[in-house]
């Protein structure tokens, strides 16, 4: 039996058992609603939230069952919507249609509540360890089916560094962001990068991006760990600059 078994096998004794009290607490169940007198009329004139964005995480812990018992306990109150062990066994914490609490403090282009608005996945990795194939293959099966059934633009996979880039460093320098970036999910430049026009401007192309700029160091931190991990310049180089160029005419479009 695989390490990640025990665990998937424990996640979905608990999800069949929350199932069945659900589908009995529904039979007596009324709406939400305020509590002063509303009598119920239903519409059929309604859908469920619609995630538009992927936020993907590293757990930080040193095992999947440590991860498992922080997503799920009470406190420090933070979950996501799914957990992918390093074998690459997939545990859903979080019906898609609920809002996880996966990124906190966070922004992407015009969403000011990332929360609302995404998916988080939560990745079995403590921050220092590559990212086993196995875990990979599972994570781009997943996105694939998420990209199918909400039609989410390449654009619209991020990491969680990306929307809470003064906090946040996940997932990390070591994940395979060109990967994920040729099988569609998220954005990518190869080198040689075209030269950005006469008064270019940095900070723009970074909010063209997606990436909250009030604090310029903190994104451009966080951009350089998804696109160029190795660079180290201590102001913004050439390469920022033409890198971010290219990136942000690829997230406008044609």
């Amino acid at each position: 039996m695989s390490a990640g078994a025990p665990i998937l096998a424990g996640a979905l004794a608990r999800a069949a058992a929350l199932l069945v009290a659900c589908v009995l607490a529904a039979c007596a169940a009324r709406p939400l609603g305020p509590t002063v007198p509303a009598p119920w009329q239903p519409s059929p004139n309604f859908d469920q939230r619609r995630p538009t964005l992927v936020v993907i995480h590293y757990t930080g812990s040193e095992t999947a069952a440590d991860a498992l018992h922080t997503l799920t306990r009470a406190s420090p109150a933070v979950s996501a919507h799914y957990l992918i062990v390093r074998d690459g066994s997939i545990v859903q914490l979080v019906d898609e249609r609920a809002r996880a609490w996966h990124a906190g403090e966070s922004r992407w282009g015009a969403s000011f509540d990332v929360n609302s608005d995404s998916i988080g996945i939560e990745l079995d990795n403590d921050g220092r360890t590559p990212y086993p194939q196995q875990q990979i293959d599972a994570l781009l099966g997943l996105l694939s089916d998420l990209r199918a059934r909400y039609r989410l633009p390449a654009a619209n996979f991020v990491g969680h560094a990306d929307v809470a880039p003064r906090r946040k460093a996940d997932p990390g320098a070591l994940f395979p962001w060109q990967m994920l970036a040729a099988a569609g999910f998220g954005l990518w430049c190869d080198p040689p990068y075209p030269e950005p026009p006469p008064g270019f401007d940095l900070a723009l192309a970074l909010r063209a991006i997606g990436y909250d700029v009030r604090q310029f160091d903190s994104a451009l931190t966080a951009f350089r760990l998804h696109y160029a991990p190795d660079e180290s310049a201590p102001e913004p180089s050439e390469r920022d600059r033409a890198l971010a160029h290219c990136l942000a005419a690829l997230a406008l479009g044609p």
